[in-house]
């Protein structure tokens, strides 16, 4: 019998009903699982299903039956895919069910930071409302999407739906070229054009050894139009110790960011000296985790199956 062991259904939100697959077989799951322990519980799987638990070269010389690994996300660069093909294992990933949840939420970063939000709620809570003594008040600054430009670093299907609620806002919208290529062609803006003349930069690129690190100082200190910035991406495109210094010099206006390089963060992580502030907002990777999201996923991950 078909043996298919998922290693971290903690991952999944509990209110997503997990399907499974038509023919017969037998089915392991774990809430989450320890580095150490991925060769103990994929012994005999011929199936291992996961979102974030890292299955590398040396794993797989020690499961001779795993024949297929499904991943419950976009992002596969948890699985070594070059050991992979090497041993015969075929990866899957979901696509394309993420181009509403993920949109969204960005949009949500960038509402909130654009019209300050964040602060102002604080604000209210600490009592500057009545301490202002008229019907509004000014401590947070408030800025119009209408006819501002929005850069956008990745141009897949949710770049693609990021663009398109950007043009209902009324803003240009501009899809940066690739890092340090040029010449491809009238739909994309050069990089440095993009860091320089947008309002709102947002990342919806693959984390690779080409985007790892892809904005540090160097281009923090060509956004000449002091934008928000925004990770919904992956953890690691960003060199997070210079966002906060660029947080902290006003290079940018602000950052939302919903993924991290570790996560969680430690206690020393280099955001934890700007994310009290009002122009900071960081949520717990949850960009892709709408319901309807989480149901599509799944659903795609059993019919990988």
């Amino acid at each position: 019998m078909v043996r298919i062991v998922f290693l971290d259904r903690g991952t999944i939100g509990p209110s997503v009903e997990l399907t499974r697959p038509a023919f017969e077989h037998e089915w392991i799951e774990y809430a989450q699982s320890p580095h150490d322990e991925v060769v103990q519980r994929l012994a005999g799987a011929r199936i291992a299903v996961l979102n974030k638990v890292p299955v590398r070269g040396h794993h797989l010389k020690q499961l001779p039956d795993l024949k297929l690994i499904v991943v419950a996300a976009t992002g596969y660069d948890v699985i070594d895919v070059p050991a992979c093909r090497e041993h015969g294992v075929t990866v899957c990933n979901v696509r394309a069910y993420a181009i509403n949840t993920v949109p969204e939420h960005a949009f949500a970063l960038i509402l909130a930071l654009r019209r300050g939000i964040a602060g102002y709620r604080q604000d209210v809570i600490d009592g500057q409302w009545q301490k202002a003594g008229q019907f509004c008040f000014f401590t947070q600054p408030i800025r119009d999407l209408a006819g501002s430009t929005l850069g956008i670093i990745g141009e897949g299907a949710i770049g693609q739906s990021v663009a398109r609620l950007g043009q209902a806002f009324g803003m240009r919208t501009l899809f940066a070229a690739h890092k340090g290529v040029s010449g491809l062609g009238p739909l994309y803006t050069p990089f440095n054009e993009v860091l320089e003349t947008s309002d709102v930069i947002t990342l919806h690129c693959p984390l690779t050894p080409g985007t790892r690190g892809m904005i540090a100082m160097p281009e923090f200190r060509k956004m000449k139009k002091r934008p928000l910035l925004i990770n919904t991406a992956r953890g690691g495109l960003v060199a997070e110790e210079d966002l906060a210094v660029a947080i902290e010099e006003g290079l940018i206006a602000g950052a939302g960011f919903d993924c991290l390089t570790t996560e969680p963060p430690p206690r020393d992580h280099p955001f934890s000296r700007i994310m009290g502030r009002p122009n900071v907002i960081i949520t717990p990777h949850g960009v892709w985790a709408s319901q309807e999201a989480m149901q599509a996923c799944w659903q795609q991950v059993v019919d990988n199956i």
